[in-house]
């Protein structure tokens, strides 16, 4: 079996880092805090929102949770993201996915400050994730990078194919990808032969959100493989886009959960930090 590469250690490292810089922050008058934006109705949504809300307690970061029931209007999530922007003790906004359908996300995340944008979803922060210029990136895809570090593996020069090109995951980490000089080829939907990718790749990231798309009969021994997916199967539990089996003949690949995930929330709340940095600097330039 090949090495499992678990994402607890790399978590704990960064959680006790923040730790130390919110204690840092709070000697100078500054108290971390993120508002989370919950609309009611899909329980995975509150579930992760429960998950970050233990987490900030434990960081000594302030949450904030306001959520909606399922009719409320776009203009009053509209309405109170302009009031958590102006407010300068909320550090990082974010909004639960997915929405109802008569939500548009797009031009609700579109309304968040890009200060304050710890998810990366503004227009400003996509740009700076593709030119690798200042700005919040998203921690999916910092996650998958960090989690590979982690472990010793470099991507400098490297095969690497990436199994998904959305928005959220797998476009973003294109760009991250080049900019760790990787050599990167892109499957999706519309790819004929994904297997044929998967054999000459030396590195794979799975990024789709379809429960056991990649099998053993598709991998080889040498491959390294981090996913990114998180599915929920019928019986309620939690699989990655990659098949369990194949860790018996890989290398090594992330499990799910336990994986990329875990370091996501902690690369979450660095980003809250980073956005906290940017904001005072920018105060100090007004004055």
């Amino acid at each position: 079996m090949g090495m499992v590469m678990k994402a607890k250690e790399a978590a704990d490292a960064v959680y006790n880092d923040i730790r130390k810089r919110v204690e840092e922050y709070a000697s100078q008058g500054h108290l971390p805090c993120i508002a989370t934006i919950l609309v009611e109705g899909d329980l995975a949504s509150a579930y992760y929102a429960k998950m970050k809300q233990k987490a900030a307690d434990k960081l000594g970061v302030t949450f904030q949770l306001h959520a909606f029931g399922k009719d409320v209007t776009e203009q009053e999530i509209l309405e109170l993201i302009a009031e958590l922007n102006a407010d300068r003790d909320v550090h990082g906004i974010m909004l639960e996915l997915p929405l109802p359908e008569h939500l548009s996300a797009a031009a609700i995340e579109q309304s968040i400050a890009p200060l304050k944008d710890v998810d990366g979803v503004t227009p400003f922060n996509k740009l700076a994730t593709v030119t690798g210029e200042r700005g919040i990136y998203p921690a999916t895809p910092q996650a998958c990078i960090r989690l590979l570090k982690h472990y010793g593996y470099s991507l400098a020069g490297k095969n690497v194919t990436l199994v998904g090109r959305g928005q959220t995951v797998g476009l973003p980490l294109f760009h991250m990808l080049q900019r760790e000089q990787a050599t990167v080829t892109v499957c999706h939907s519309r790819t004929p032969d994904l297997a044929f990718h998967l054999r000459h790749a030396e590195i794979v990231f799975a990024a789709v959100g379809r429960q056991n798309l990649i099998t053993r009969d598709m991998v080889h021994p040498d491959l390294v493989m981090v996913d990114a997916g998180i599915n929920e199967s019928d019986d309620g539990t939690i699989g990655g886009d990659i098949a369990r089996d194949v860790a018996d003949d890989v290398a090594a690949i992330s499990p799910v959960p336990g994986g990329v995930g875990t370091l996501t929330t902690a690369i979450l709340f660095e980003n809250v930090l980073l956005a906290l940095d940017y904001q005072l600097s920018e105060q100090e330039a007004e004055q």
